[in-house]
């Protein structure tokens, strides 16, 4: 009796896992806190390794790529998220949003991707392209230091089918006419192709672009096939520009960031514990208990810019101190008293300091 009671709650529990559907957050490599930025990355990331023209020899590539997409569509969409964590994939079919699927693929990377086996072509066949577009895409040294995702509406042209037909793929052939006995004459003439009519329409598109962490300005992020469309052949790449905008605070050479800090006589005098805001919001300490110079450098090691190709690897930090000296004049006790103080002899010393 114990052994068909266990055999049914066994089955209880195969059933439910059966009609729960796939796990999103799984196939994403995800914990189910996760942010819409990571969901994001995680898709990026994952969607360029499990292509399926990455993994030709691979029978099942294909369907975890389409399981990829559709865990990237539900927990992308907060409404479609909120479902999928109370009622799971079920509970997505049931509101209408588990069967339409569509590829965010091209949102990432553009039209094409390609892996070395893709259609687009690679300068050997001639096929004519549209011309490149290139702008700058802005961002803020807050993003460069968390990393960021970007959503930019594209307004782009798309080729559609109409009425007639139109000359295409036109090219110069030579022609052998027989003038005569033994005489022919050879010329080069305009040979087309009858194609199915087209005209141009503007679609908008939205591009997620990745500001990855430790990214350089000048750096390249490309869209393949987003840009001009060519009648006879393929449109052109769309190419974001990274431009860090200058930051108020932080100047940035390579993954090191710099700033300054102001103090007073006291503090450079006395010595000083404080903290100042970091570009993700956390507080680096600042604590000197000795004399401080005016123009003297303090390192906090680790605080700079993540490393582009490795963030687990940071910058440092360089803190130059400045000295706000008092606008009010000393009488005579208070110069006696700094004076003794100090107990200084005075010194002058010229020197070129370029």
């Amino acid at each position: 009796m114990k052994f068909i009671s266990l055999l049914i709650l066994l089955l209880i529990c195969l059933v439910t896992l059966i009609s729960a559907g796939r796990d999103f957050y799984k196939i994403l490599n995800l914990p189910k806190s996760a942010t819409l930025n990571q969901i994001k990355k995680s898709y990026r990331k994952l969607a360029k390794e499990l292509h399926p023209d990455k993994n030709k020899n691979d029978p099942k590539a294909q369907e975890r790529f389409q399981d990829l997409g559709a865990a990237y569509e539900a927990l992308s969409d907060s409404d479609k998220r909120k479902i999928y964590d109370k009622h799971g994939e079920d509970g997505l079919k049931q509101q209408g949003g588990g069967d339409s699927f569509h590829d965010p693929f091209s949102s990432f990377f553009g039209d094409f991707f390609h892996f070395g086996g893709g259609s687009r072509d690679d300068g050997h066949n001639h096929v004519p392209r549209g011309g490149d577009l290139v702008t700058d895409l802005y961002v803020s040294l807050e993003e460069v230091y968390n990393g960021n995702f970007i959503e930019v509406v594209r307004a782009k042209p798309v080729a559609k089918q109409t009425s007639g037909s139109r000359k295409c793929n036109c090219r110069m052939e030579m022609r052998t006419t027989q003038m005569g006995p033994g005489r022919f004459q050879m010329m080069q003439e305009q040979v087309c192709d009858e194609c199915p009519n087209i005209k141009f329409v503007i679609e908008e598109k939205v591009l997620e672009i990745e500001v990855e962490a430790g990214v350089a300005d000048g750096h390249e992020i490309p869209f393949l096939a987003e840009g001009e469309p060519h009648m006879e052949g393929e449109p052109g790449d769309l190419k974001f520009i990274i431009r860090i905008q200058k930051h108020s605070l932080f100047e940035r050479k390579k993954n090191d960031l710099y700033t300054n800090l102001t103090i007073t006589l006291q503090d450079a005098l006395n010595g000083f514990n404080l903290t100042i805001p970091h570009l993700d919001g956390h507080k680096v300490t600042i604590n000197r208990e000795k004399i401080t110079w005016p123009g003297a450098r303090i390192k906090k090691k680790g605080e700079g810019l993540p490393q582009y190709d490795q963030n687990n690897i940071f910058g440092d930090l360089y803190v130059t101190i400045d000295v706000d000296f008092p606008k009010t004049e000393l009488n005579n006790e208070q110069r006696e008293i700094v004076k003794t103080l100090l107990n200084q002899q005075s010194k002058h010393r010229l020197y070129n300091g370029l």
